[in-house]
């Protein structure tokens, strides 16, 4: 099954605890080991478990592709062994990113294609994720908001994406990224926090546990599993 609903620790935004690609997912230690076998199971991956930053919100602090993991420069050197360990096992990437904007979870919204980053990064820090990810690149918004990874979903050829976003916005995201639909959802009950409540890949998806029967249909058409 591609879908799992859960939570971690009573919380449902799972998005928070866990980061995923088509090679790896990393989750925080929130989970219950019962959960990380039905995570592997629904993404098709391997699910490590780390600290970011010393926290378990693996998912706020860690961005990227299938060609490049990206953590923030406040990484501890532990975590920096536990991330060349992981890399090496799954033949992956990372690199590290100084910026005074270190969720870059929230910050950036990618695929192999494209990224949408916080215009607030300087020119040095979008020079490097656009290097890093090799990728096209563009400073934006959704919804006049400068954080893309939390309010959208995007694989290969499918996304969803907060309500409210403006049509200027959707039509940039589709040039950038290949994607003709941009579908409109929520998640958790009502959330536009859609990064925060999702943990994503191109198998599959973790969501969190308030979701509505409604809101997991929507999102399962939306991001294309559907009827594949």
């Amino acid at each position: 099954m591609h879908v799992l609903k859960t939570d971690c620790q009573s919380n449902p935004n799972v998005g928070l605890f866990g980061w995923a690609n088509d090679k790896v997912c990393l989750v925080g230690y929130g989970f219950k080991n019962k959960v990380i076998k039905k995570i592997e199971d629904a993404l098709s991956v391997p699910v490590y478990e780390i600290t970011i930053c010393g926290t378990d919100l693996v998912g706020v602090f860690c961005a990227g592709n299938n060609e490049c993991l990206l953590v923030p420069s406040t990484v501890t050197e532990h975590e920096i062994k536990e991330l060349d360990r992981i890399c090496k096992e799954v033949d992956m990437k990372y690199e590290i990113v100084k910026s005074d904007l270190t969720a870059l979870g929230n910050n950036i919204l990618c695929t192999e294609i494209g990224a949408l980053v916080n215009p607030e990064f300087s020119a040095s820090i979008k020079k490097q994720i656009r290097q890093a990810l090799r990728v096209n690149l563009n400073p934006g918004t959704i919804a006049l908001f400068g954080i893309p990874g939390s309010l959208c979903v995007i694989n290969k050829t499918d996304a969803i994406i907060c309500v409210g976003v403006l049509d200027k916005e959707k039509d940039k995201l589709k040039e950038l990224f290949g994607i003709e639909e941009f579908t409109e959802a929520t998640v958790n009950f009502g959330s536009q926090s859609l990064g925060s409540g999702i943990i994503s890949n191109s198998k599959g998806f973790i969501i969190g546990e308030m979701s509505s029967g409604v809101e997991i249909t929507n999102i399962d058409e939306g991001l294309g599993f559907l009827g594949k």
